[in-house]
Parts: structure tokens; C-alpha cells; sequence
């Protein structure tokens, strides 16, 4: 079963949770934990268009004590962009010092597929995450990364594959990335700010996920050089829709002042891995300079799972936000 191809992966809506299904019809997950409580639509196919669509709107979700995480805040965002599903999860974590220097203003760090990176009850295998916050806690208490609040949206299931991907591909659909960028920058984004004390310049706001939702954060950060300035490519499926990526890559002039870590581990495929090598000869071609505003890292052995990108978010973070 090849981890890039969605088409190997079956998922079903059963009663209020997903239920993921491998080939041989083994279950592998039930995905929708206690807090993230969504209402699902039927599949969609593309874009349902609200009669009376709602604006969008950002709610803090109210948690049991025992349900509870230290410094992890939970959202529920209604979408008038992409309205379906009805709301979807977004966590934020914020740093230590949040609290104990009210006066500071901080970066900010959008993750996609929000439910696999801190909580291990919501993840897509259960107890398996990205340890994005407790990451980031040890390299801001080492003096090594600069503090920094970290947004996770959750995707959406169902729509996932269509929401992370910009173009759509003859075989496997897809190709609603610019309203997902939409909903990023004209609807998440803005509540962010309110709610939270950040710096909301560029420099200060990276965009990052694995495979699909690395895919989407190159496209949507050359699409959206005012907004993201800080890009995490890791694992991503330049696979889609016969590579289109490269082309808009290529056609980024003048080269966004934007910078991006990418990589990638030798046990995904040596086919992935030569698309990653040929997607960092373009992006230098196009001006971007190796260890100062793009840095590239092959990782042997490394595979495609959630212990795999936690195992080098760490140097994510010290690339893209590194103490100043």
C-alpha cells in the first residue's frame, strides 16, 4: 500500500466517527475524538455552494477538566468560504511565557491537519503525534527557537484530499487549495490576530504540513508571499496531478522574499526523493539561496508517518524561527 496514494485508503462515515479502512478491510483508527466534536456531511465531490451563507466565525470550544492540556486552547471555526463541513477544529498552543510577559507579541506557526499534532486521543493513529508542543517548549527553554504560538487546523476528512491540493487531477479530483488558502488568509488568520497577542507581519507567520498539507503550504505560501513568510515543505506529494507544482513554482516571479525548509526520508521512495531533489534545483534556479533561505534535508531511513516528521520538527522550528 503506497502512503502517497489516497486512492489505498478507505473512508467511511459510521454513526459520528470516522472509520478508517485499509485494502483488506481491516480498521485501522477512529479518528473523531471527544474533543474534536464536528458535525459531518455526506462525501462532497466539490464545492456546496450556502443559500444563506453564514460569515465566518471563530468560537472557543469548551473542554472537561480532565480533557484538558496545559496551554492548548480549542476553536471551532465556521467557514462562509468552505462551509462544509459546518465548523472545523482549530488548537492553538501557545508558549510559556504567553502569560508571564503580557506586554510581548509573538509568531506565529499555521500547521494543517491540525488533530495528528499534539493531542494523541484525536490523531490518526492514536497516540501518535507530531509532539509539535512539546518541541517547541524544549527549544524555547534551550534559548534555541524564538516562542512562538502554533495553530493547528484540522482537516476534514472526507474533504481533505480536495482542501490540500491546488489543481484538480484527472483521476482523483481535488483542487479546492485556493479556497482553503482563502479561508487561511481572509478568515482564520484575522480571528488569530484578535484573540491573540501576535506579530502579524510575513517574517512572522510560517505555514507548514506533511505531504498533502506540504503540497498546499508551498502553493499557498507563493500565492500569499504578504502572508506566510515562513514555509514547512516536509514529505510533500509533488506527485499531484502530474507534478503541476513545478510549473507554478517556475512561473513565482519575482521570486517571493520567502523562506522555506523542505525535505523528505529515503524510506517514502526513491521516486519522492527524486521529486524533492528536483524541486530544490528549480527553487534555486528561481533564486532561492541554500542554508540561508532554503534549507533541504533527505533523511535516511526516515518513512511517512507522524513519528517521522516529530523526529525533525526541531529543526524545522530552529530554521524558521530561530531565537533572535
Amino acid at each position: 500500500m503506497s502512503l502517497y496514494d489516497p486512492a489505498s485508503l478507505n473512508i467511511v462515515l459510521y454513526g459520528a466517527w470516522f472509520l478508517k479502512i485499509s485494502p483488506n478491510n481491516r480498521m485501522l483508527d477512529r479518528t473523531l475524538g471527544p474533543l474534536f466534536r464536528m458535525r459531518i456531511g455526506e462525501p462532497q465531490t466539490g464545492v456546496q455552494t450556502a443559500v444563506q451563507a453564514e460569515p465566518a466565525s471563530l468560537v472557543r470550544m469548551e473542554t472537561e477538566p480532565e480533557d484538558r492540556i496545559e496551554r492548548l486552547e480549542l476553536f471551532e471555526l465556521h467557514s462562509a468560504v468552505l462551509p462544509e463541513p459546518e465548523t472545523r477544529c482549530v488548537c492553538v498552543y501557545l508558549p510559556e511565557c504567553y502569560e508571564s510577559e503580557p506586554e510581548r507579541h509573538f509568531p506565529v506557526f499555521y500547521l494543517h491537519d491540525g488533530q495528528n499534532l499534539i493531542d494523541g486521543r484525536t490523531s490518526y493513529i492514536p497516540g501518535r503525534t507530531w509532539r509539535v508542543g512539546e518541541t517547541a517548549d524544549r527549544m524555547i527553554a534551550e534559548g534555541l527557537v524564538e516562542p512562538v504560538i502554533l495553530v493547528g487546523v484540522a482537516n476534514t476528512g472526507l474533504r481533505r484530499m480536495a482542501e490540500y491540493t491546488p489543481t484538480k487531477d484527472f483521476r482523483m479530483g481535488g483542487g479546492d487549495g485556493k479556497l482553503y488558502g482563502r479561508l487561511l488568509v481572509e478568515e482564520l488568520k484575522p480571528h488569530i490576530d484578535h484573540e491573540f497577542r501576535t506579530l502579524r507581519g510575513a517574517v512572522h507567520t510560517g505555514l507548514g504540513g506533511s505531504s498533502l498539507g506540504g503540497l498546499i503550504s508551498l502553493y499557498l505560501g507563493l500565492g500569499h508571499p504578504e502572508t506566510f513568510g515562513q514555509l514547512a515543505v516536509m514529505s510533500p506529494s509533488i506527485w499531484w496531478d502530474h507534478r503541476s507544482l513545478l510549473q507554478f513554482v517556475k512561473q513565482a516571479r519575482p521570486r517571493p522574499e520567502t523562506k522555506i525548509w523542505l525535505d523528505i526520508g529515503t524510506g517514502e521512495g526513491m521516486r519522492h526523493v527524486r521529486d524533492t531533489e528536483l524541486l530544490e534545483r528549480l527553487l534555486i534556479q528561481q533564486g532561492w539561496r541554500p542554508g540561508e533561505d532554503l534549507q533541504t534535508l533527505i533523511v535516511p531511513d526516515a518513512v511517512h508517518d507522524e513519528d517521522a516528521w516529530a523526529a525533525r520538527f526541531d529543526q524545522v522550528l530552529r530554521f524558521l524561527f530561530p531565537a533572535r
